[in-house]
C-alpha cells in the first residue's frame, strides 16, 4: 500500500504560460499524446473539421480556439503521476492563470520563435519569478520563419534577466526546418522521419555514424558552428540553479 508521502513525492505538476496564440493548448496536446493519455491529439485551427484541442472543452473555447480556463490533465510517466495545468494566455482571462501558479512544482514558459517574448509572458514569469518557480523556455514555431537562435536567446537574459542553457538547437527554420540537434542525448533528431529514421546518432567529434542527406545543408553546418560557440561561451547546466531560479 502506497503511504500518503510516497503518493505526493511520486507526483509532478507543472504549468504551461505564455502570451496568447503562442501553443500552449498545441504543446499541451502533443505532451497528453505522447504520454499516452490520449490517441489523436486535436488542434485549436481545425473548427470546421469538429476536433478540438482536448484541454479546451468549454463550448467558448472550442468555438474561440482559446483556453478561457485553466485545465488540469493527468497521465503517468516513468512512475511518476504527472499533472499538466493549461493556462490561458489573454489578459481578461489572466486572474485564473495567476492563481493556479501557486499550485505548480515548475512552469514551462513557451516563446514565439517569430515574435520573440511578448507582453503577457512577461508578467506571467514575472509571477513565477516572484514565486521561486523554476521554469523550463520552450521556443515554439521553428517551423515557421522566426528570429535566429542565438538572438531568442540574446533576447531571455536582455528582457527576462535570465540565463539558459539549451538543451537542443534546431537546424533550418521555416520550410526549411530539418529538425533539431539534441545536446542531451548527442544525436539527431528529424522534423519530418518516421521511427528509426528520425533519429540520427552522432560520434564523439559530432559526426553522423550513417551518412545523410541533412549534412549536406548549409543549415547542419551554421548548426554546428553555433553549437560549438554555445559550447565554448555558454552556461553549463546546473540542476540546483534551475531549482534555485
Amino acid at each position: 500500500m502506497v503511504s500518503l508521502i510516497e503518493d505526493i513525492q511520486s507526483r509532478r505538476t507543472f504549468a504551461i504560460i505564455s502570451h496568447p496564440d503562442a501553443g500552449k493548448t498545441t504543446l499541451t496536446e502533443k505532451l497528453l499524446l505522447f504520454g499516452g493519455a490520449i490517441r489523436d491529439a486535436g488542434t485549436v485551427k481545425a473548427r470546421k473539421t469538429g476536433k478540438y484541442a482536448t484541454s479546451d472543452w468549454m463550448e467558448i473555447e472550442k468555438q474561440r480556439g482559446i483556453s478561457v480556463t485553466s485545465s488540469v490533465m493527468q497521465f503517468d510517466y516513468d512512475g511518476f503521476r504527472i499533472n499538466i495545468l493549461d493556462t490561458p494566455g489573454h489578459q481578461d482571462f489572466s486572474e485564473d492563470t495567476y492563481r493556479t501558479l501557486t499550485a505548480v512544482d515548475s512552469a514551462v514558459m513557451i516563446v514565439d520563435s517569430a515574435k520573440g517574448i511578448e507582453d503577457q509572458t512577461i508578467k506571467l514569469f514575472k509571477v513565477c519569478r516572484m514565486r521561486g518557480i523554476p521554469i523550463f523556455t520552450f521556443i515554439n514555431k521553428m517551423d515557421r520563419q522566426g528570429k535566429e537562435p542565438l538572438e531568442l536567446l540574446a533576447e531571455l537574459e536582455r528582457v527576462l534577466g535570465i540565463e539558459s542553457y539549451p538543451m537542443n538547437w534546431p537546424i533550418g527554420m521555416g520550410k526549411d526546418f530539418f529538425g533539431i540537434y539534441d545536446r542531451f542525448n548527442n544525436r539527431i533528431e528529424m522534423f519530418k522521419g518516421d521511427g528509426e529514421d528520425r533519429f540520427l546518432p552522432l560520434d564523439e567529434n559530432g559526426q553522423l555514424a550513417v551518412p545523410h542527406e541533412v549534412t549536406n545543408s548549409t543549415y547542419y553546418t551554421q548548426m554546428l558552428e553555433e553549437i560549438e560557440l554555445v559550447n565554448e561561451a555558454g552556461n553549463e547546466f546546473s540542476e540546483e540553479r534551475i531549482a534555485h531560479i
